[in-house]
């Protein structure tokens, strides 16, 4: 049987049917992070360096990657029979909580897996988060031997944020104002999703709990594009107790 060709998906953390924005996009942060100059004298780093440089230069053409994944179809094909037998077994699912900042920015993570089933030790493998991320993305990383042919399947979840409450792709933000600001009105100024700030107007006698909408600030969509950015509006209304001076 040949040996099967390098999985260069799984070097950039990416799975089989990525995108090419997702394949450059995933290429500079690992060249950054992986760069010699940042680890001098280290082999290890001088290696996979080299493994990505490969990956890149076969994914980044369109000619070059169509015959590549013809190879990993027809290595697939010939390893289906003997997958056959226990083909869950080789699979692991897992979630991964992300900041929203790493949502729409991106990241690079390791994912360690420790099967015993291994007798070669713990598996180690790089997943690239691409900018604009949608919460609930799966990405899915190709095993090594001995579990060649099964693979780790990762859901990207939203871990949970002090200042933001997540409402699918929307996000939700209290803006506590002073009863004579909810009374006069004007702008206010708050720190949006990616660490810019962003004006919100806020309407002359605004009501408690009124939703103010800035449209496309909120995550990052499955179909492009980003959700919204709510901003409700409490105040606590001004109360004054006095002493009746009139007589029952």
């Amino acid at each position: 049987m040949p040996p099967a060709p390098a999985n260069h998906y799984a070097t950039l953390g990416l799975h089989r049917h990525c995108t090419a924005d997702q394949i450059r996009a995933a290429y500079r942060i690992l060249a950054k992070q992986h760069h010699p100059d940042r680890h001098p004298g280290s082999p290890v780093a001088s290696t996979l360096i080299q493994e990505i440089n490969a990956a890149y230069e076969i994914l980044s053409h369109a000619e070059c990657r169509a015959a590549y994944d013809q190879q990993l179809d027809a290595g697939e094909k010939s390893r289906r029979a003997p997958l056959r037998t226990a083909p869950a077994e080789r699979n692991v699912s897992q979630e991964v909580r992300l900041r929203i900042d790493e949502l729409l920015r991106g990241t690079t993570l390791e994912v360690r897996v420790n099967d015993p089933g291994n007798l070669n030790g713990p598996e180690t493998y790089p997943l690239v988060i691409p900018p604009e991320t949608a919460p609930g993305t799966r990405f899915r990383i190709a095993r090594e031997a001995p579990f060649a042919g099964g693979f780790i399947l990762i859901k990207a979840c939203v871990k949970p944020d002090f200042r933001f409450k997540v409402r699918g792709s929307d996000l939700r933000y209290d803006l506590k104002l002073k009863p004579e600001r909810a009374a006069q009105g004007g702008t206010e100024t708050i720190r949006g999703a990616t660490g810019t700030m962003l004006r919100v107007p806020i309407p002359r006698g605004v009501a408690r709990g009124q939703i103010i909408h800035l449209v496309g600030e909120g995550l990052p969509q499955a179909r492009g594009g980003r959700g919204d950015l709510l901003v409700r509006v409490t105040y606590r209304p001004e109360v004054r107790i006095t002493r009746s001076t009139g007589r029952g």
